[in-house]
């Protein structure tokens, strides 16, 4: 950054450039959004709720592999990766050995299960597996779960948005909230898996548009890595055998990959999608689709990364105050070197913003599934078509308002990667185990399921809520890689350096990697639910329940009953 020297703040308002071709290309995106909730709401209408949930399960599979990576990513990780490149290094692009581990879980396992089940709704499973109350456990989990991330997923891109225009957070939230719920509500899946794939070509354009262009201005990839390499940032995990190493090779390889089941394989926010196609086949092929999507976005995320230190590396924005939050690192980089491009900076706002709409779109409809096929259909009378229209319906509004309420408590939580990583791992991890005993362990009963799932729940949140609470009160902090500010050309007060923590003051159990979260949840719930079920007595199974090569041996094994599929809820 060049310039006469000057106070930050002055500074941090010079970027400021948001003009009006930049506005417009995001209005232009909320339009097109909405469009597409208007065609498929009003004028290719959905003639029943199976069109509205599940696309009539004949969606095609381009269309569903844009929609799972588009959903998955969101605003949060095209933010928090490379403010996590940035600050911690490249430990964390090897947690993609554990997405390829899940692909290979997924497709010999949960995929060939569900899809021949016909399910709406992943968690009708337990019901098939276990029993009803198993089933309801699984869903509050998930929806839960869900409440507490989209607001996260909303706050982030209106972060993004502050930093580059300075409208207030809470102007810009409801505005594009009120869009998704408009064409998530009106279009059903159709419309969500639509603005998916729009959504997500503008997210990869904008990402690309930065590097490209922030690459050129360092003076090219030589220069980029260069300047990590010289501070470490280029590296592989430690091989230590220490569960509280953040990013050790057993977290990314072996911790992940319970994080990843627990984020894919259990989430019907992703299991709608690879539902919603005709056959097990192209369920399958979407599973490998999305990962070669996750690696495109990941690598894209983590180069962005290491370009902002390779452009901030003589005057961090953290330590000199540039940047009020760390997921602010991104936004700043794009207007240093896109605002002199009118429209550049809406592109990439667009771009946060897409991925933020497809996370919050997928999330209000997968949750309009559960509450209908796991709350509502269980329990009380059964509804006409249009009753049952507008019941799903009123889900997506309720809930999208409430969301956009949370933004406010989201605010207050600090860098986001984390925090979410560590809050899904802990809510997912028990469900994972319930699901993984479901399919491999034909004595797991229902008490047993239900008891070690609560179990995990318990352990996994309480260990989390310790954890997140020790690093709020700074008795927990990692090391940051090494960052300078002896060339910056403002002025600012020097960051105060604290005294390093003793890990004598924080437990070890605490202490542990947040990629441990999942795997600890669903150990304890495989383990409590294993000494639970020994004290039950051989019951009847449908192999048709248990992973496909299990089949045979459950055949010859135990006393086989073929449940009449049509009579379970669907």
């Amino acid at each position: 950054m060049s310039g006469t020297e000057s106070d930050v703040s002055t500074v941090r308002l010079s970027f400021q450039h948001f003009s009006w071709i930049d506005y417009s290309i995001f209005v232009i995106m909320l339009g097109v959004c909405g469009g597409i909730g208007i065609y498929f709401g009003f004028i290719k209408k959905q003639t029943s709720t199976k069109d509205y949930l599940m696309g009539g399960r004949n969606m095609k599979l381009v269309p569903i592999c844009f929609s799972l990576v588009a959903s998955f990513i969101s605003g949060i990780s095209l933010l928090g990766i490379p403010t996590e490149i940035y600050l911690y290094g490249s430990s964390y692009i090897f947690t993609m050995i554990g997405a390829f581990m899940m692909c290979i879980v997924i497709t010999t396992t949960f995929i060939p299960v569900l899809h021949e089940l016909q399910l709406t709704s992943a968690y009708e499973y337990l019901e098939l597996r276990y029993d009803k109350r198993t089933r309801v456990f699984g869903s509050i989990i998930f929806s839960v779960y869900l409440m507490a991330w989209l607001p996260i997923v909303i706050y982030v891109p209106a972060l993004a948005f502050n930093q580059v225009t300075g409208v207030n957070i809470h102007i810009v939230s409801p505005i594009v909230c009120l869009v998704c719920i408009f064409y998530t509500c009106v279009g059903g899946l159709k419309a969500v898996v639509w603005t998916d794939v729009i959504q997500t070509v503008v997210m990869i354009g904008a990402m690309l548009l930065v590097i490209i262009k922030g690459t050129v201005i360092v003076g090219g990839v030589d220069e980029v890595f260069s300047r990590n390499w010289a501070t470490n940032r280029l590296e592989f995990p430690s091989c230590n055998l220490d569960f509280t190493e953040r990013h050790s090779v057993w977290s990314v390889t072996i911790g992940s990959t319970f994080y990843w089941i627990g984020n894919i394989a259990v989430n019907q926010s992703m299991m709608q999608r690879f539902l919603a196609l005709s056959n097990v086949k192209m369920s399958k092929r979407a599973v490998w689709g999305f990962f070669s999507g996750v690696i495109l976005i990941v690598s894209i995320c983590s180069y962005s990364g290491f370009l902002a230190y390779a452009r901030f590396n003589e005057c961090d924005p953290l330590n000199s105050k540039l940047v009020l939050a760390k997921d602010q690192l991104l936004p700043l980089l794009v207007m240093d070197v896109l605002a002199e491009w009118k429209g550049m900076p809406g592109i990439f706002v667009a771009g946060v913003f897409s991925a933020a709409l497809s996370s919050l779109s997928t999330g209000l409809n997968s949750m309009a599934a559960v509450v209908l096929e796991d709350f509502w259909k269980p329990f009380f009378h059964k509804l006409s078509q249009k009753q049952t229209q507008i019941l799903v319906r009123s889900v997506v509004v309720v809930l999208g308002c409430i969301c956009v309420g949370l933004v406010f408590v989201v605010e207050k939580l600090g860098s986001v990667l984390q925090l979410t990583m560590s809050l899904s791992s802990a809510s997912m991890g028990p469900l994972a185990g319930i699901f993984l005993m479901g399919l491999f362990l034909p004595f797991i009963d229902g008490v047993g399921a239900l008891t070690g799932g609560i179990a995990g729940l318990i352990t996994a949140w309480w260990v989390a809520a310790q954890s997140q609470l020790a690093q709020a009160r700074g008795l927990l902090t990692f090391v940051e890689k090494e960052r300078h500010t002896f060339n910056c050309t403002y002025n600012f007060e020097p960051m105060t350096i604290l005294e390093d923590i003793t890990e004598g003051e924080v437990s070890y159990i605490y202490r542990i990697s947040y990629l441990w979260f999942t795997g600890l949840g669903c150990s304890v719930t495989v383990i409590v639910a294993c000494l639970v079920s020994l004290r039950s007595s051989k019951n009847k199974i449908d192999p048709r329940l248990f992973a496909p090569f299990l089949r045979s041996y459950l055949t010859h094994k135990y006393e086989v009953e073929h449940m009449d599929l049509k009579s379970t809820p669907s």
